[in-house]
């Protein structure tokens, strides 16, 4: 029998399986249970009759280019339209030459890890944070520190006393890590306050800001602000990353870089070593779709939607939850994020009991945290169930914290 553990870097040995991949996968095949668990839109959102039309049109308008290999970058165009696509929606103007279009906004966190971090430098998150940026982070040698959050987004005092309090003990910064709308895990949204003062620390101490940006398209409350970091940055420290995986369709695979000119040449250097470009048939497709009003028309639609379901598990936490809890009322994206304040609750260790007692799954919390903390903490997705599976399903993990922390006899 061959040893092929002595054959591994010592990356691939330190690499973690994905909690929620592996869950996800776990699951699937278990037709009983109510799951709250991922982060998939709702298929009956995908425009599938257009998506099916645009698909015929690109292969027999377009022909060998779009079934051929691209530009590292990007189809021209297809960066063209999606410049002209971000200023309408989004507020601000980029330069088609600072676009790079990745497979998906993974691989976008995978290409700034690679280009920006060497082993032992620090990346401050927010705490909790996207448990996948995490990885990217960790893979490239980041040590994390997260800052804490409230229902209005990072605590960017904290953030500037931990910046401080970094730079005074030699500790090198690489970038600050956001997602200042919709958060994921957490659904915060940061007020327009703190994305001020975040703006003047990465200027005052000379820093980086990643934006992560998948969510902010449609929002459920009016006159919140989802104004993007990058629309206020006057110096360039902002890196701005989105997708149209929750916009359109995840299957896809699009995602893209906005970055300051000098960066966005090594970006484009890295990628060339990962995969040469993203896939030809769905930039040309994408190009299509943004090119008509197809992509306003339906984005139009989620918000009303998906406002449904977080309206449903919103009113169910709070009919059949314990008062022991603290939880966000998402103004946008798929999550809640619930923090249960009761003895004897441990969401990891509960797990097991509640896919095989209480037929419901969730994310456990505590991966999301770069400091290990949130064992008590659990991520719902209300976007993939039906409203009366949601109901059911809270109700099943309301009985599990009641019935396991000894609530009830």
């Amino acid at each position: 029998m061959i040893d092929y553990e002595k054959y591994l870097s010592n990356i691939a040995k330190s690499m973690r399986a994905s909690e929620i991949r592996e869950l996800l996968a776990a699951i699937s095949v278990r037709k009983d249970i109510i799951s709250l668990a991922g982060g998939a839109p709702d298929p009956a959102t995908f425009p599938k009759s257009k998506l099916a039309e645009i698909s015929v049109k690109v292969i027999t308008e377009y022909g060998d280019s779009s079934l051929q290999y691209s530009e590292t970058k990007g189809v021209r165009f297809v960066r063209e339209i999606l410049v002209e696509f971000l200023e309408k929606i989004r507020g601000f103007k980029a330069n088609v030459d600072d676009v790079l279009i990745t497979t998906g906004s993974q691989q976008a966190l995978d290409i700034i890890a690679r280009a920006l971090i060497d082993p032992g430098d620090i990346v401050i998150t927010e705490n909790p944070t996207y448990l996948a940026a995490l990885g990217s982070f960790r893979m490239a040698g980041a040590n994390i520190i997260g800052v804490k959050i409230d229902e209005f987004g990072m605590k960017t005092d904290l953030l500037e006393d931990t910046v401080k309090k970094i730079i005074s003990e030699g500790g090198r910064i690489k970038f600050i890590y956001v997602i200042p709308v919709a958060q994921n895990p957490a659904g915060t949204t940061m007020s327009t306050d703190r994305k001020k003062h975040l703006i003047e620390i990465a200027s005052k101490y000379d820093l980086l800001i990643v934006e992560d940006d998948p969510y902010s398209y449609f929002t459920y409350e009016p006159n919140v602000d989802t104004t993007s970091l990058k629309t206020m940055d006057k110096e360039e420290r902002v890196i701005y990353i989105s997708t149209i995986s929750k916009i359109l369709a995840p299957g896809l695979r699009i995602g893209w870089i906005v970055s300051p000119d000098n960066l966005t040449r090594r970006f484009e250097i890295v990628k060339q070593y990962l995969d040469l470009h993203t896939p030809t048939l769905n930039q040309y497709i994408l190009g299509e779709i943004l090119k008509s009003d197809i992509i306003f028309e339906h984005i139009s639609k989620l918000a009303p939607y998906y406002k449904v379901k977080r309206d449903t598990i919103v009113k169910a936490i709070e009919e059949y939850f314990p008062k022991d809890i603290w939880y966000t009322k998402p103004v946008g994206g798929l999550f809640v994020f619930v923090y249960v304040n009761i003895k004897g609750f441990n969401a990891t260790k509960l797990m097991p009991i509640a896919l095989d007692k209480y037929k419901v799954a969730y994310v456990p919390g505590q991966s999301f945290h770069p400091d290990g903390s949130g064992a008590n903490s659990m991520r719902l997705n209300f976007s993939f169930p039906p409203p009366e599976k949601i109901e059911d399903g809270i109700r099943r993990l309301g009985d599990m914290i009641r019935n396991e922390t000894g609530l009830t006899s």
